[in-house]
């Protein structure tokens, strides 16, 4: 994938600009921290089967851990982001507000039933408020080395993090990262068996 200068900030004009209309709070809810495909609310709605937009709260920072493709997605047939706690890093996402019910389809997306990832609970830091007991995933059995993601993967963690306004140079910083990924896997030798 190439981008060119100036491409993010022609991408960036298109962002999502979370609305002052919040979605209805008579059923409950739960604060849910997005740092991969599932920053994109078009590609969330894939899974949960409804317009996700509306739950944006906006961009948002996990302090103490960094990101890392420490997890081979079977579904994607490649890695896909985790994070790692990491006292001098930081991870920069969605935060959202889901309704309860979309709860289990979270799950499901996010592999927890057959032990893929599991729930981890972190203060969030979004709009100078800190939101605590926040849901965010990790990958339970990680992988010695980080796995490039694939095209597709790469452009919907990219859309995510653009259409929902990450700061530009940490979505250079992610861009140049998943390049890199790639330049590697494709300059790695493919072993062959006897």
């Amino acid at each position: 994938m190439t981008v060119q200068p100036g491409h993010l900030q022609a991408i960036r004009t298109q962002s999502f600009t979370h609305s002052s209309q919040q979605p209805a709070q008579s059923e409950p809810m739960f604060y849910y921290f997005a740092y991969g495909s599932c920053m994109c609310p078009v590609d969330l709605k894939r899974s949960l089967g409804e317009h996700t937009h509306p739950y944006v709260i906006g961009p948002a920072t996990l302090q103490g851990y960094r990101l890392g493709f420490y997890c081979r997605s079977r579904r994607r047939n490649c890695g896909v982001l985790d994070v790692v706690k990491d006292a001098a890093a930081s991870v920069e996402g969605v935060l959202y507000q889901l309704p309860w019910r979309l709860s289990e389809l979270l799950d499901d997306r996010e592999d927890v039933p057959r032990g893929g990832y599991r729930h981890e609970m972190v203060e969030i830091n979004c709009r100078n408020q800190v939101y605590a007991n926040v849901r965010t995933y990790v990958v339970v059995d990680k992988l010695a080395e980080e796995l490039a993601p694939n095209d597709w993967y790469f452009n919907v963690v990219l859309r995510g993090a653009l259409t929902c306004g990450l700061p530009e140079q940490y979505c250079w910083r992610l861009f140049n990262h998943m390049h890199q990924l790639q330049q590697r896997e494709w300059q790695t030798p493919v072993r062959r068996s006897a």
